[in-house]
């Protein structure tokens, strides 16, 4: 399998996830019936806690400190899959309320001083962050990783002055536009933020 640049072998893929989620689903769903997207990754990543290779997953780290991943289409890919066939399975009563995601996605918007995004790609996952800080006339800080053109009018090739327009960046945002594969570029980021003394000594790249 491939998923952009990435080898995916069949072992890592399919059945696996299968015999891994599916047993904890019937103890999330034993647990209670309804359950946000932030909720239900934490969850996940507790029962990671036991696996050998915990530590490579982003999932358990989030849970382990506490950091909310929020996912605006949970059915599209093979996790979500997994629920929608264990929901079909009997269990007709389970649940994902992705609206008490947005609930808890409007008071990190409206709460905070300043905001900040570093996209990955793009996607519904890009829209969807730039979306939620329109409501507070646009992010302060903005990193766009990509390859996708601009030319064809798509989200994910749209560069920082599309999301200007909307008010979803401010116009006096600090922002840049990095054109080229993230995973050769993302990792030279976090190298270069590591290794910068200023981040070591006041655990803070922003001033």
């Amino acid at each position: 399998n491939r998923e952009g640049n990435i080898f995916i072998p069949n072992e890592s893929y399919g059945i696996i996830l299968e015999e891994k989620m599916q047993p904890i689903l019937k103890k999330i769903y034993e647990e209670r019936k309804e359950w946000s997207t932030r909720d239900l990754i934490w969850k996940f990543g507790e029962f990671l806690k036991n696996e050998e290779k915990k530590e490579e997953s982003i999932i358990y780290w989030a849970w382990k400190n506490k950091i909310p991943i929020f996912v605006p289409g949970p059915t599209d890919g093979a996790f979500g899959s997994q629920i929608w066939f264990f929901w079909q399975d009997g269990h007709k009563d389970f649940s994902i309320n992705i609206l008490k995601d947005e609930e808890e996605l409007s008071k990190i918007i409206y709460d905070a001083k300043k905001t900040g995004a570093l996209m990955i790609g793009g996607g519904i996952s890009k829209h969807h962050t730039i979306w939620w800080n329109q409501f507070r006339n646009g992010l302060d800080y903005v990193v766009y990783i990509t390859t996708a053109p601009e030319w064809d009018g798509s989200l994910s090739g749209a560069r920082v002055r599309e999301a200007i327009s909307w008010g979803k960046i401010r116009e006096d945002a600090k922002y840049i536009t990095i054109e080229g594969d993230a995973t050769v570029i993302l990792p030279l980021l976090i190298k270069d933020l590591l290794e910068d003394s200023d981040v070591n000594q006041n655990n803070s790249p922003i001033k």
